[in-house]
């Protein structure tokens, strides 16, 4: 919880992509970009997993430059027309046909109309020319010509509907529709609306079997590209003849499917049912709102495409084809010379022939190969953008910046992922644009913040404390800049000095140039040993280093750090003699004190010049026990309260003291070993020596001098050079001389340190 609310500001704005995301995914604001994102989306997708292969049971005979050039210009007369039918249906034996071809006005090429109006006209009185113009019709007729080759055979005729404020009705819709308003439940509209329609005469609509619409661009998106296309349409221009009718794909699978049925399935909820697909026998069809299906075509459209094998219509005029070449091919004609105008724009091609829609509709209805546009598609969007929003709110703002770049790649690729194994697997096609957007939002917000604010923050944390705090430490405090301040505050630390002895001896004896190295020798392996240990140097002082632990990051176990940091740091020194030994250079020793308690830690000094420092008596301690270590022989003297921070040492108790400017005397004690050592012979030998010490200060300080002295005496045999166990003996040696003072405590005054 802690981390939440400290990284609460990035999680915010993180969050914000997330609410327009769900603002478009539930309706409440729906943005354009997302919506051709989608369409992007959905185009491609559609393109990577296209079959791209040829599928034989469907021939598009088409109306070419060639057929054109060979045939004469369109429209060509219905008597041709209805030869190309019959070489179809009988020479050819196909199994249905289709025209995406409308013959809404009748064909005068022929002349009779002419004829007839001359015999009525200026000719009237010629006796016999009506009747033998009549005897001529059925010859010269070609509309009826057309009409007889269509009676019998399975085909299906096209026309178009339009919707206007002056109704508009010509030659003959189908004499049913496919399905009656009574099938539909009231309240609401459940297909494409229209008031009017453009059919065939009534002679071809009566002798052909059936017929459907070809609009398809009702559907269109803003871009004009065809995704769907409707599959029934509701006709309200006729109260006579209300109803919803097939389209031209639709009827051309019945045909081929023996005339099956046409059943609506509603979903429930909201104020009314709503379409969810149509039943052509045991096909199941999912449309959308407008009675539309996504159309899942094959490949590229057009002779080149390889999705459908096309002839051409002059081909089959001049019978270039062998006998029976199509037969039980499902055949639609249709045209894609430039000059017709049945070009559309699809996901596929910006060019597609509009007579391959209806072949690609009708080659999926065959393979049952339908996309579906589920009714819990703006749930699942929802879901998708809140799921994966939460996990890039909390990751990217939580997790260091190689991690959080992982993450949303990997969300990305999961919402990616899942997304196309619904699209491949079970043919569901689910929006993704709104999780995509919001997931690069979410991540350019998240790293924006991070580096325009919290870098910023974390440059100034660098600028404040990297003089000061090892480098391992400036990167923890990295992680949360928010919590680090120079602002002064109390903390209980643990602070230490360690100063060189004898320099000013030492720089007589060397140049400054020569000084100048071995100090900045010295001062840097005793550096790298207090930044190894997590300590912050405040301060070099001529031949004193001065650190602390605990300060600006909360360190736990500051005093065992401290009292780690001054044991290596005395043996880094002996490293450093044992050099000087080798090469005839001057040796050194140092004194270190160390305390432990509670200090104030801050930035402090002057307007001129400041530093992140520590002050209070606890530091005053530290730096008085520092100058104690020489007289008692020992390299580090520590305070009672840093021995009880770090209980993992054996320690020797040196004496009670009282210092310079402290009422109260204070036990200071010497740190020998650390605990991973003490189970050695030598360790368990020394302990023994430690306690038996511990006898020796017990009868000092209850002023039983001849038992203290006899208790020294095999510590002084074992350890003659031992400047702590020599002081004590000539303490011991002088105090006899003295009468017993029932007021002595024990403690050692020093009035100067």
């Amino acid at each position: 919880m802690t981390a939440l609310r400290r990284h609460w500001p990035r999680i915010a704005i993180t969050l914000l992509p997330v609410l327009l995301a769900l603002a478009h995914a539930t309706g409440g604001w729906r943005l354009s970009a997302i919506d051709r994102l989608d369409h992007l989306i959905y185009d491609t997708r559609l393109r990577a997993t296209m079959p791209g292969t040829l599928d034989p049971r469907i021939v598009i005979v088409d109306v070419d430059d060639a057929s054109l050039t060979r045939q004469g210009q369109w429209p060509w007369a219905r008597d041709k027309l209805a030869r190309l039918t019959s070489e179809l249906t009988g020479r050819q034996q196909v199994a249905v046909l289709g025209f995406d071809v409308m013959f809404v006005e009748p064909d005068r090429g022929s002349g009779l109309d002419k004829l007839r109006r001359i015999a009525r006209g200026p000719l009237r009185d010629m006796p016999g020319l009506a009747e033998e113009i009549d005897r001529l019709a059925p010859v010269l007729d070609n509309d009826a010509i057309f009409a007889k080759a269509l009676e019998g055979q399975r085909v299906a005729l096209g026309y178009y509907f339009t919707r206007t404020e002056k109704p508009g009705a010509k030659g003959e819709l189908p004499p049913a529709p496919v399905l009656q308003a009574e099938d539909f439940p009231p309240g609401r509209g459940y297909a494409t609306a229209w008031n009017g329609f453009g059919a065939s005469l009534p002679v071809l609509a009566a002798a052909a079997p059936a017929a459907g619409f070809l609009n398809t661009l009702v559907m269109s998106t803003g871009d004009g590209v065809i995704r769907a296309v409707p599959l029934i349409a509701r006709y309200e221009g006729d109260r006579a003849r209300p109803g919803y009718y097939e389209s031209l794909g639709l009827a051309v699978y019945r045909l081929a499917s023996g005339t099956p049925p046409v059943l609506p399935a509603f979903a429930s909820g909201g104020a009314a049912p709503r379409l969810q697909s149509l039943l052509v026998g045991g096909l199941r069809i999912s449309v959308n709102e407008a009675a539309s299906m996504q159309v899942p075509f094959r490949g590229p459209g057009g002779a080149q495409g390889a999705s459908f094998r096309y002839v051409s219509a002059g081909d089959v005029l001049e019978h270039r084809l062998a006998p029976g070449e199509l037969k039980d091919r499902i055949v639609l004609v249709g045209a894609t010379a430039p000059g017709l105008q049945d070009l559309r724009p699809t996901p596929v091609g910006a060019a597609f022939p509009g007579v391959e829609v209806h072949a690609n509709i009708v080659s999926a209805m065959l393979d049952h190969r339908l996309l579906a546009v589920p009714d819990y598609a703006p749930g699942y969007e929802v879901l998708s953008v809140l799921s994966a929003g939460l996990v890039l709110a909390l990751g990217l703002s939580l997790l260091p910046a190689s991690r959080a770049v992982l993450l949303a790649v990997a969300t990305v690729a999961a919402l990616v992922g899942v997304n196309a194994w619904l699209y491949q697997r079970h043919s569901l096609v689910l929006p993704l644009a709104s999780a995509l957007a919001m997931a690069a939002l979410a991540f350019a917000f998240n790293m924006g913040w991070g580096y325009f604010i919290e870098s910023r923050a974390r440059r100034g944390l660098v600028r404040l404390f990297g003089t000061y705090v090892p480098p391992q430490l400036v990167n923890e405090m990295l992680a949360t800049p928010g919590r680090y301040s120079m602002r002064a505050e109390n903390r209980h630390m643990t602070v230490m000095f360690c100063d060189m002895r004898d320099f000013t001896r030492l720089s007589e004896q060397m140049a400054p140039a020569e000084l100048q190295a071995f100090l900045n020798t010295v001062f840097s392996r005793l550096t790298n040993v207090i930044s190894t240990h997590r300590g912050t140097v405040d301060k070099y002082m001529g031949d004193c280093v001065m650190a602390f632990w605990g300060a600006p990051i909360d360190t736990p176990d500051h005093g065992t750090l401290a009292v780690r940091a001054a044991l290596d740091m005395a043996q880094a020194v002996r490293d450093v003699n044992q050099i000087h030994r080798a090469s005839g250079r001057p040796q050194i020793s140092v004194g270190i004190g160390i305390n432990s308690g509670v200090m104030s830690v801050g930035d402090m000094g002057s307007a001129a010049r400041r530093s992140y420092t520590v002050v209070g008596d606890a530091v005053n301690l530290a730096s008085r026990l520092e100058g104690l270590s020489a007289h008692y022989g020992v390299e580090i003297v520590a305070s009672a309260a840093t021995r009880e921070l770090a209980p993992g040492f054996l320690w020797q108790e040196l004496d009670s003291v009282l210092v310079k400017g402290r009422a109260q005397a204070v036990a200071v004690f010497t740190p020998l070993a650390a605990d991973t050592q003490a189970q050695t012979a030598a360790a368990l030998q020394q302990s023994a020596q430690l306690q038996r010490w511990a006898d020796v200060l017990a009868a000092y300080r209850r002023q039983d001098w001849a038992v203290g002295r006899n208790l020294l005496d095999p510590l002084l045999a074992a350890d003659a050079k031992k400047v702590l166990y020599q002081l004590y003996a000539q303490r011991l040696a002088s105090m006899a001389l003295r009468p017993h003072d029932p007021d002595w405590n024990g403690a050692t005054r020093f009035e100067s340190k």
